[in-house]
């Protein structure tokens, strides 16, 4: 393997800088004059390069330096080299293999080490696992700078034996000046935390969010010899946010180590001083919007009924403003239009927060976003939040709007105002796409109204990461409503600078930083192929316990595949193409007298058994799978779309073709 010239020269000065900090210089020379002193008789004074890198190898010289030199990170994590990919019908099954790769010396690192957990007694009785079973698992998913880590599954345990290192660079991506060594007093003003979140994987693959945390790191910066452990609690979410789950063993380390460490005085000063300007800036906010709160049902004693939500509360059970759920979010590469970001969002699953005990009442819980992305799924808040951040990152005037559907159901939705004036609102749960046009209460009845096609009936209040509008309209049903912001005596504003005091990045030190999208994990064309294979062997068992042969037809099962891609293109784009050629090609595949029967179904997760299962519900697809006839031939298609955060769209389709002989 050759290297450019500039990057053999700054691998050389690596190694050089290497030796001289482990004085291999001088190590050698004692090696030397001890291997020439103890081998060598005085009449042989040669010594050949063998016999000395031979001595080194012995006393363990050349480990010690190569130990140094290297570092493990994880190949999943940045793959930095082009690995052929295996082929689709076979699934390379092997563990991820630990890459080495040296440490940049110009830059500042963070080395954090999880050493393993305790006290987790939910998980008391747990029995070991034996070899090969397949049990629950914990993940931790970790953010800081605009850089995301996932350690290795652990089986659940009272004590997870978690053995993981990550490698975080105190400037990433345009956060700080990265071409300069950063000092103690310039890492101590960083007050982005580390936010670590516990999730645990059942054994069926259903994901739960176990613990938030934000993890103040710069109690290094006061070690003595550049490394401190910590020990943290983990508090559960929800309504367990005062309960603890469980002790991570954390290390954490400076890379290269400080020259000049911090006293601990000034480090716990600064902590004092920011959560102190925090909690001030915190205090004038909420006395200001108590103000805004008196005002607007100052307006209208009704007010009082509708939802205008100002406040909501995180994982944690922390009160923040909404305004601080969204933020613009750029998708990279990873999305190229805002329907796509639509179907994204729509393809993360749903689920209701848990609420302990009956009564039916709905649990709030608003997740921070890498608590979200993490699970893989959350309420339609979560889903709403994340859909108006992709849509503020496409450089569209984007809204979350607070309200209600069909039974006073409370529910949130996306709103986006065109330059035109057109208003559309955006459907987070499933990506469809609704224009507004109101309904004039005052017009004579002879005037035609606009029929309103989405599911909402009321809206108390919108807001964005900047803005904030509270609904005093005479009414609030959205199908009267008029959007037009700008108007005070229908939009009730909230101060933009009082927003900014607390939503603003790195305003308070309570708001997370937004992390960034990760690339899909999934192979599409594995995937769908495994799912396909398994769906076959259900189907056969199936008809096997009817005392029916199952005949496979892979020509007929190619030919769903157009039928596939243009329904997910239709999902997306809102656009139907191609079914001209699948109906042609249909047609040529069944001869003359041969019956059809085709049913499509859509999935977000890729258990083959569960899918099979709600299949067999719909009385249409059981009687494709159950089919009866003359030359039945069966077939089956199935195509997984991928999508960012390893999200997808599952498209399974059934179909049959036989021979009528009533």
């Amino acid at each position: 393997m050759s290297l450019p010239p500039e990057k053999a020269s700054e691998l050389k000065q690596i190694i050089h800088q290497q030796l001289l900090k482990m004085d291999v210089h001088g190590r050698i020379r004692e090696v030397l004059a001890e291997t020439i002193r103890e081998e060598l008789a005085p009449e042989h004074q040669q010594l050949s390069t063998e016999d000395l890198i031979k001595a080194l190898r012995q006393r363990g010289i050349i480990d010690d330096v190569m130990k140094e030199l290297k570092f493990v990170t994880d190949v999943n994590e940045t793959e930095r080299t082009s690995v052929p990919k295996p082929s689709t019908h076979f699934v390379d099954r092997e563990p991820p293999v630990l890459k080495k790769t040296n440490i940049d010396p110009t830059r500042r690192y963070l080395y954090l080490q999880v050493l393993g957990g305790k006290a987790f007694l939910e998980h008391l009785q747990e029995p070991e696992p034996l070899p090969g079973q397949i049990c629950s698992t914990f993940t931790l998913c970790l953010h800081f700078r605009n850089q995301r880590f996932r350690s290795k599954p652990v089986p659940c345990a009272c004590e997870p034996d978690f053995q993981d290192g990550f490698l975080l660079e105190i400037h990433k991506d345009n956060l700080g000046d990265g071409s300069k060594m950063v000092d103690a007093t310039t890492m101590l003003s960083i007050c982005d935390p580390v936010h670590m979140v516990l999730i645990k994987t059942d054994t069926f693959g259903e994901t739960t969010l176990v613990a938030s945390y934000f993890l103040e790191w710069r109690s290094v910066l006061a070690a003595e010899n550049g490394t401190t452990n910590v020990a943290v609690e983990l508090l559960g979410v929800g309504t367990e946010s005062k309960v603890s789950v469980g002790i991570l063993n954390i290390r954490l380390e400076m890379y290269p180590q400080l020259n000049k460490t911090l006293s601990s005085e000034i480090t716990n000063t600064q902590f004092t001083l920011e959560r102190q300007k925090t909690a001030e800036k915190e205090r004038l906010f909420l006395v200001y919007a108590k103000q805004w709160w008196r005002e607007y049902l100052q307006i209208r004693p009704t007010h009082n009924a509708r939802l205008v939500k100002i406040f909501a509360q995180d994982e944690n059970g922390v009160n923040r403003p909404v305004c601080s759920y969204v933020r613009p979010l750029r998708a990279g590469r990873l999305l190229d239009t805002p329907r796509q970001a639509a179907r994204f969002v729509s393809v993360l699953g749903y689920e209701r927060a848990p609420v302990i005990g009956g009564g039916g009442g709905k649990q709030e819980q608003w997740c921070t976003l890498l608590a979200f992305l993490s699970r893989n799924k959350g309420d339609c808040e979560d889903h709403a939040n994340l859909l108006c951040s992709l849509l503020l990152g496409f450089g569209l005037e984007a809204f979350v709007c607070v309200g209600t559907k069909a039974k006073g159901v409370p529910h949130t939705w996306v709103m986006t105002c065109g330059t035109d004036g057109t208003i559309t609102f955006w459907e987070s749960l499933t990506g469809h796409r609704y224009i507004h046009r109101p309904i004039n209460p005052d017009d004579p009845p002879v005037v035609e109204q606009p029929k309103p096609l989405y599911p909402y009936r009321t809206i108390g209040c919108i807001f964005n990461h900047q803005k904030f509008f509270g609904n005093c309209q005479p009414s609030d049903a959205v199908e009267v409503c008029v959007f037009d912001l700008h108007d005070e005596s229908k939009w009730k504003p909230m101060s933009g600078e009082a927003i900014k005091s607390v939503c603003a990045p790195g305003a308070t030190s309570s708001v997370p930083p937004s992390p960034p999208l990760c690339a899909s994990t999934i192979d599409a064309a594995v995937s769908s192929n495994e799912i396909e294979v398994q769906l076959r062997i259900l189907v056969s068992e199936h008809r096997k316990d009817l005392g029916l042969s199952t005949v496979w037809d892979d020509q007929l099962s190619y030919l769903l595949s157009p039928a596939l891609a243009a329904y997910e293109l239709e999902r997306t784009t809102g656009v139907s193409a191609g079914n001209e050629e699948f109906q042609d090609a249909v047609r040529r595949a069944v001869p003359d007298g041969h019956t059809f029967k085709g049913f499509p179904i859509h999935f977000v997760h890729r258990n083959a058994r569960r899918a099979f299962a709600t299949c067999l519900r719909s009385p249409f697809c059981e009687e494709i799978i159950c089919c009866r006839g003359d030359q039945v031939r069966l077939a089956v298609r199935v195509r997984v779309f991928a999508y960012p955060e390893s999200a997808c769209a599952v498209w399974i389709m059934f179909a049959c073709k036989y021979r009528c002989v009533l």
